[in-house]
């Protein structure tokens, strides 16, 4: 009789079911219970969970309203939907769940097994110069730093036309007489719902880090100079990117207004119910509309610069830096030849009041020299300089400041990537068949834009494209341990790694991240020196 077996192996499977769904990690936010999953490592994980309501409809251009309780069981064991964007970085390789207008969610990894445990915590911001970017990414991945005792959260914000467009009439409507920084209101919710709910995932609401690379540093700058933000922070990370001139409300109002006309839009209203990707398409065209982070009098009063000048923004730790070849030569010769006589024209035209003193900081005396100094120029005006501003005024305002300059550079890319290429911002270019097989440009021996990230978070694993070996993991274990360190204690230094020196008052030393990792003297002070005088004239 075979009844007894079947009705034996139904329940062994009743059984395991139910010691499945047992097994698998609950959590109470305020808005209702959040069930996720256990990674390999024993890291519970919670994806896809809603920090705001969806901002679509009348929520377009509204700032982000704090999200509906639910009943039951939220599944947490997927990624959200990623922001509204077009594809402009080839080396963004996304986990989500397709895309939307409603995209405002966080993802959380946490070694805790009770509230009790008062972890730190980090929140990561991505980059992607606002058009770009998901939280799902596979190098902001949180497992590795949660290995390490820390909770870590990684969020969604609104970009390009959803996230900073200004227009008089959102003004009016507006409660507080602004409008345009919704991603950055986006960043200030999620952060807010950090410190509200972050305690019942083991993680300590009064011990939360900051960090972001490239837009999102920017990002991290500004949310330390946001009244809205600046008290909720204990620390802050900033790779490659810090502070930036500012849009004017009204500036910005005007960008929107003639951006309604070219969509041919009567009003605000039509804006609002054209669908998004017709509103992307629109946005995304020449011509037709620009943003930048605004001074809208409620996310900042004052411009960022202005705020950290007068010592108004959170006075934290910061651990700050950037790569050292952000951008290739090419960036600045535009095209000609880097020979010394067109160095020497370029940077006539660029600064044709100071060219003696430009030569004398970055030297083009050989064409080995060019490509070297034009690097470097072009990567100080494109971020560098941005981000050493940024350290400077924290330090002048008497916080310690670690700086670094990552110069690992990434291997190879693997064989089966073909005739691709590096491209811009850490981007990958796929060539034709008939071209040459890749070899790293000479402007690119050092680390380009946004090739420390997966380095910083322990994540080599998630990126197929290059060849990592033993020196690649070494550089991203010493890296690693001295982001977990400070975000843990506020100082990165820690048993068995290379001391890394703090700034009290001035930029004058930095910890070198490479292969073999050091202290050294920041030598290109009077680069940046320069820069701001230059800067201060226009």
């Amino acid at each position: 009789m075979k009844t007894k077996p079947i009705i034996c192996f139904v329940a062994i499977m009743l059984f395991s079911a139910v010691l499945a769904v047992a097994q698998s990690p609950r959590v109470k936010t305020l808005n209702g219970i959040v069930e996720g999953t256990i990674d390999s490592t024993g890291i519970h994980s919670f994806k896809g969970i809603p920090f705001a309501q969806p901002p679509v409809g009348d929520l377009r251009w509204r700032d982000p309203q704090p999200a509906k309780n639910w009943s039951g069981v939220l599944k947490a064991d997927h990624f959200g939907p990623n922001a509204m964007q077009k594809n402009v970085f080839g080396d963004m390789q996304f986990r989500s769940s397709g895309m939307s207008e409603d995209c405002l969610y966080l993802n959380v990894w946490t070694p805790a097994k009770s509230p009790k445990a008062k972890l730190p915590v980090l929140v990561y911001y991505y980059g992607g110069g606002y058009v770009a970017g998901d939280g799902s990414e596979s190098r902001y991945d949180g497992e590795s730093l949660a290995t390490k005792g820390i909770v870590t959260v990684t969020v969604n914000y609104r970009l390009g036309i959803f996230g900073l467009f200004a227009h008089p009439e959102l003004t009016k409507e507006s409660p507080h007489n602004a409008s345009g920084n919704y991603g950055m209101l986006d960043q200030t919710a999620a952060l807010k719902w950090v410190r509200d709910n972050i305690a019942a995932f083991g993680g300590d609401p009064n011990h939360i880090t900051i960090d972001g690379e490239s837009a999102g540093s920017i990002s991290v700058c500004d949310l330390m100079a946001s009244p809205l933000s600046r008290n909720m922070i204990a620390g802050a990370i900033g790779e490659s990117g810090g502070i930036l001139p500012m849009s004017t409300l009204s500036q910005a109002e005007k960008r929107g207004a003639d951006f309604q006309k070219k969509a041919g839009a009567s009003s605000l209203a039509d804006l609002r119910a054209m669908p998004a990707d017709k509103l992307l398409d629109l946005a995304s065209k020449q011509g037709n509309w620009s943003m930048a982070i605004i001074v809208d009098g409620y996310f900042l009063p004052k411009s960022a610069g202005e705020i950290f000048a007068a010592g108004e923004q959170a006075h934290v730790p910061l651990l700050v830096g950037w790569n050292s070849a952000e951008i290739p030569y090419q960036a600045l010769m535009q095209g000609t030849p880097p020979t010394p006589e067109n160095y020497a024209k370029k940077i006539k035209q660029l600064y044709p009041n100071d060219s003696a003193k430009v030569m004398q900081l970055y030297p083009g005396g050989t064409e080995e020299e060019v490509i070297k100094s034009a690097t470097k120029l072009a990567s100080d005006r494109f971020i560098v300089y941005s981000t050493w501003k940024w350290a400077e005024e924290q330090a002048k305002a008497g916080s310690p400041v670690y700086n670094y300059m990552f110069s690992h550079p990434r291997p190879p890319m693997v064989a089966s990537m073909g005739n691709a290429k590096p491209g811009l911002a850490g981007g990958v270019i796929r060539g034709g068949a008939n071209e040459a097989p890749n070899k790293m440009p000479a402007p690119y021996v050092g680390a380009s834009h946004a090739s420390e990230i997966e380095y910083a978070l322990g994540n080599l694993w998630g990126n197929k494209v290059y060849a990592w070996s033993a020196d690649d993991y070494k550089v991203s274990a010493t890296m690693e341990d001295y982001f977990a360190n400070f975000i843990k204690t506020g100082n990165p230094n820690g048993k068995g790694l290379p001391q890394w020196p703090v700034n009290n008052h001035s930029i004058t030393q930095r910890i070198n991240i490479d292969v073999t990792t050091k202290s050294e003297p920041s030598d290109d002070r009077p680069r940046y020196l320069f820069l701001d005088e230059a800067n201060a004239k226009k």
